[in-house]
């Protein structure tokens, strides 16, 4: 059966056009007042996106056009909104345009790309503006042919009528549809019926990148514009004296702008300035903050995790209790070290004031942010600033924030000009915003018979808030929990990078419950399972994950993977819940010549209903990648306030000859689409460190891999099959 789902009229903008127009459905996040009609051309429907929301408009050729409200970074979002939306409308996919929707608070909500959840918060929005959409044109097609809508049918495209044998494409009925009302309820089809979504579609963007046009920030140009480039200030420091004499004598150079503790070179190219920053002479002094160096952090991470002051995030049962008469306890520790985002394409952005107002192009994950910033720094109101969003070259959490769209408003007010900021890549690593480092400290009590019956965990993070993730899995499944974070105000500036304290955290614990399961003499999976039944049968508390839903990617990792049927072969378990999603991985590793080989990864995602097989599995091969490499290779640290990693010579990234085969599947588990730009990534460093384990004895606590003395003369080869 078809389920009926409520669609006020409120949330549904129709707009008609009499001449060469067409009919728009457009989704309302907030709601409006009620549907009104315009006349609107198809030139019109693609200029003035800022105008609706998430929306559809049809042409009298029959093509399709919608708007895609959230940034593109990779996720495959502009891909997969549209086809839900021509699911529901019975869209023939070949006629379908995509455009890239502008910053517009007053039509969009959560007009953002974070937190993989822009297709948990649009799926039902949007099938709902594709079934209404379809609901016009039927009862537009029945009142022309004078039919029953009862009898026509909708297929790819195509609106017809059986028994008269009449038939015409969507164009033919949008004048007539624009004349009717959206409907207050409207039907939504069966899972089972659908034919777009499910289907592997490929990116709709696919022969633009391919062939160079121009999509993304760095792409864009204006003529007239000028450029810049900035040196920022090391971290605890601020500008004393400034000699930028050399740096002006550069050709191309036309300014060189000084706001806050940075110096901007700006001129007519990149290049000459690339040139001239080099040549800027810059006193610092301390800035009242402390200046941090690595060296620093181990002891501020000890002090901390001894004496720092903590919040008591859960706490079940009695813990003094379960340690004080445990038959035995396990303790552990974990760390981790900063990261840099490092997206391919480098932060950059166009900006120009003009008096009271400003248009600002480019990259973002948080348009509204940017905008909101720029009008704070100008004191002028949020809605004298426009923001156009371009595709972004990879974000993973660094474009949430504004500080390089300030800049180029910074520099644009004080040249009087259109002005593009761009970083170089050395900017982005020294600059920037980083991933937390996080030290955590695991204990376990286990009874006789081998049960955790107790379990604490204390997270120090650096401007990483709360450390821990208190409510998720093992939470429920132990009698007696305590869960602590301490946080440490640095200096360095900290940023949300991909699964957000996940992306560690999920290492560290599932590497810990390997160490507690050897403890007590039982296999990992199974482990894991009882504790999972535990949560199911008799929790503790409330679980913050669904139990029947981990149990399922459990079950079909070990069952995908073959676990522990193969003697020649070294396996490791890893099992995480992040942004909806439940994903098992295990890592293989084969002893080849005396050289332990990392071979494979079976990963089990269940992320509710697959939209696109394509970028599903794009972004779970993806993160399972970027999970590895950075567990195995990313370092960042620091000296006197400096990344001492300045660029990709020295701070390492997975190389493609480093990428074991990836063995991807999907539980069909009947939930609606969760999300899953994310939630593959955190359990990849636990699956493979405890692979290494397994077939060399020596436990990895700490990240990079590389750079433990553990890991030292393993000679771990990581290569394809």
């Amino acid at each position: 059966m078809a389920t009926l789902q409520k669609a006020s009229r409120r949330d549904f903008l129709k707009i008609a056009g009499t001449t060469a127009g067409g009919l728009v459905i457009g989704f309302n996040w907030f709601s409006c007042d009620s549907p009104k009609v315009e006349v609107i051309s198809t030139e019109e429907i693609l200029s003035s996106a800022k105008n609706f929301n998430s929306y559809l408009s049809i042409a009298p050729s029959g093509d399709v056009v919608i708007y895609s409200p959230n940034p593109e970074l990779g996720q495959n979002i502009k891909t997969s909104f549209p086809m839900v939306v021509a699911e529901e409308l019975d869209a023939d996919w070949s006629k379908v345009r995509v455009v890239q929707a502008n910053l517009d608070t007053e039509k969009y909500d959560r007009q953002l790309t974070g937190g993989s959840g822009a297709m948990p918060h649009s799926w039902e929005r949007l099938r709902k503006a594709g079934a209404t959409a379809k609901y016009l044109l039927v009862a537009a097609a029945a009142k022309t042919w004078n039919v029953p809508s009862e009898e026509i049918n909708v297929d790819n495209g195509i609106i017809s009528h059986k028994p008269s044998g009449k038939s015409g494409h969507f164009g033919e009925f949008v004048l007539e549809a624009s004349s009717m009302e959206a409907p207050e309820e409207v039907n939504l089809k069966d899972k089972k019926d659908f034919k777009i979504i499910g289907t592997p579609v490929k990116n709709v963007d696919s022969k633009e990148m391919y062939t160079g046009k121009p999509l993304y920030g760095l792409d864009f140009y204006r003529e007239g514009m000028l450029h810049a480039m900035i040196q920022r200030a090391p971290f605890g420091m601020k500008i004393k004296a400034l000699d930028d004499a050399g740096a002006r004598a550069v050709s191309g150079v036309t300014d060189v702008v000084t706001f806050g503790t940075s110096v901007a070179v700006v001129g007519t190219s990149t290049w000459p300035l690339m040139k001239a920053k080099k040549l800027l002479k810059i006193e610092y002094e301390p800035d009242g903050t402390t200046i941090e160096s690595s060296a620093d952090h181990d002891r501020i991470f000890s002090e901390l995790m001894a004496n720092g002051k903590s919040e008591v995030r859960r706490k079940d049962g009695n813990v003094d209790s379960a340690f004080k008469n445990a038959a035995k306890v396990v303790t552990a520790e974990y760390q981790c070290p900063f990261l840099a985002h490092s997206p391919m394409e480098p932060e950059n952005f166009f900006a120009h004031v003009q008096g009271d107002k400003v248009e600002l192009i480019g990259p973002t994950q948080t348009p509204d942010r940017a905008r909101q910033e720029t009008a704070r720094l100008l004191g002028i109101p949020p809605e004298n600033v426009t923001v156009e969003i371009t595709r972004l070259g990879g974000g993973f959490g660094r474009r949430l924030r504004a500080d390089y769209v300030v800049e180029a408003v910074e520099v644009s007010k004080a040249v009087n000009a259109p002005v593009k900021v761009t970083w170089s890549r050395e900017d982005e690593l020294t600059g920037g915003a980083y991933r937390p480092a996080v030290r955590y400290r695991f204990e376990a009590a286990l009874d006789e018979s081998g049960n955790m019956v107790g379990y604490k965990l204390r997270g120090v993070g650096m401007n990483a808030g709360n450390t821990t993730r208190e409510n998720n899995f093992p939470a429920a499944a132990v009698d007696n929990l305590l869960i602590e974070s301490v946080n440490y105000e640095s200096s360095i500036t900290t940023n949300a990078w991909r699964a957000p304290i996940t992306n560690f955290l999920a290492y560290a614990e599932q590497s810990f419950l390997d160490e507690v399961a050897l403890e007590a003499g039982k296999d990992p999976v199974q482990f894991r399972l009882e504790l999972l039944q535990r949560a199911k049968n008799n929790p503790v508390g409330q679980p913050g994950y669904d139990v029947d839903r981990m149990i399922g990617v459990v079950k079909m990792a070990a069952e995908k993977s073959n676990w522990g049927k193969n003697p020649n072969i070294k396996q490791g378990f890893s099992v995480y819940f992040s942004h909806r999603s439940y994903v098992a991985q295990v890592a293989d590793i084969v002893t080849e010549g005396g050289t332990p080989t990392l071979k494979k990864i079976t990963a089990v995602t269940d992320c509710g209903l697959v939209v696109n097989p394509t970028g599903a599995n794009h972004q779970v091969r993806g993160g399972i990648v970027d999970g590895m490499g950075h567990a195995m290779y990313g370092n960042l640290t620091f000296e006197n306030g400096l990344p001492k990693q300045k660029n990709f010579d020295t701070y390492r990234l997975i190389r493609l000859k480093e990428v074991p085969e990836i063995d991807v599947h999907y539980v069909d588990s009947g939930f609606d689409p969760t999300g899953l730009g994310e939630p593959a990534l955190p359990p990849t460093g636990g699956a493979i460190a405890n692979a290494i384990f397994s077939a060399t004895g020596r436990r990895l606590r700490s990240q990079p891999f590389i750079e433990q003395k553990e890991f030292s003369d393993i000679k771990l080869d990581i290569r394809r099959s």
